[in-house]
């Protein structure tokens, strides 16, 4: 049965991934209302929140997942029908250094937010219309691809091979647990590389652009080589949105884009757009440096997407060449030259 969201109580909506999916589902769903749940640590902001389409059906609160009474409340209050949860902690070289403030989120958050659901949906075993919990995860859970290796599916094992990668596996088990245990109705995504708008700038593309338009010099990890499959964001905000409305409860649906490249070709195809904007300066790849890896580096993410395409009809609408070019662009317009 399909599911249709009135209340949604969605984490970490100021953030990259989050604040793209406010704009998507404002939109894709005209009566819903969005109570967004945030902190705003250093990788959630305000700002990204500003001109929304009908702004009036969004309430940002500020406040922590693993606040009980906190969600407690919010459920109570708002009458919460669905739970989208993309709140996480999700830096890998964080992770290393700092690996405590993943453990509290990612699997203490997620665990609060189930308990939540868990109490204000009683009865809800064996139905799938009424409430969904929707968790939003990675594929760095199946860990590691040498080239010659088929891509991740939804049954590949998991494998996770840094503090972060580890606790959203944690996570997902979880998640599935709480279906599997009490019957709770919810559905899994797993995704790869996000790029484009609002992304926090200490990721990869993002630190790529800004080197460029600073003419700063640009960090490569290793020689480049490691490859990852890139998904434009507003393609996954579909694909979420496909598998919240039409996934069937208890299922996992890879996400990905059916793009896969190396961290050197992505960071040449950048300098090569930022020399046909700013030919003065050409050529950009000057400014590019090769750096220490980090420990535990995986060397290859690639997602296989054939169920979702095959059981939901969602494929990506971006390819990266074109969802690159709307992501520099984007980043031209706000940030200062």
């Amino acid at each position: 049965m399909p599911h249709g969201p009135r209340h949604i109580l969605l984490t970490g909506g100021a953030g990259f991934i989050g604040c793209n999916l406010v704009r998507f589902l404002l939109t894709a769903e005209p009566d819903c209302r969005i109570v967004n749940l945030d902190s705003l640590t250093y990788a959630g902001s305000r700002e990204h929140l500003q001109a929304l389409p009908d702004p009036d059906r969004h309430e940002l609160v500020v406040g922590d997942i693993c606040d009980a009474a906190l969600v407690d409340r919010l459920f109570r209050e708002h009458a919460i029908d669905t739970v989208i949860h993309c709140a996480a902690e999700s830096h890998v070289d964080r992770s290393i250094s700092g690996p405590a403030a993943f453990i509290q989120t990612n699997l203490v958050g997620t665990f609060t937010l189930l308990e939540a659901a868990r109490r204000h949906w009683p009865g809800e075993a064996g139905k799938t219309g009424g409430v969904r919990f929707h968790h939003i995860s990675t594929d760095e859970v199946y860990g590691t691809l040498s080239t010659e290796d088929p891509a991740f599916s939804e049954t590949t094992p998991y494998r996770p091979n840094s503090p972060y990668s580890a606790s959203k596996a944690g996570s997902d088990h979880l998640v599935r647990a709480y279906h599997h245990t009490y019957g709770l109705p919810v559905t899994t995504s797993n995704c790869s590389n996000n790029y484009g708008p609002f992304q926090h700038q200490e990721k990869f593309i993002p630190t790529v652009i800004r080197s460029c338009l600073h003419q700063q010099p640009i960090p490569v990890y290793g020689d480049g080589s490691n490859i990852r499959d890139w998904l434009y964001v507003e393609d996954h905000c579909r694909g979420i949105h496909t598998v919240l409305s039409r996934g069937a409860v208890g299922e996992t649906y890879n996400i990905g884009g059916d793009n896969e490249w190396a961290n050197i070709d992505i960071v040449r195809h950048i300098c090569r757009l930022f020399d046909e904007r700013f030919p003065d300066r050409a050529p950009h790849e000057r400014l590019i440096g090769f750096v220490t890896d980090r420990p535990g580096h995986d060397w290859r993410y690639a997602i296989d997407a054939d169920k979702i395409r095959q059981d939901l009809d969602w494929r990506p609408q971006e390819n990266f060449e074109s969802g690159i070019r709307r992501t520099v662009d984007w980043y031209l317009q706000h940030l200062e030259g």
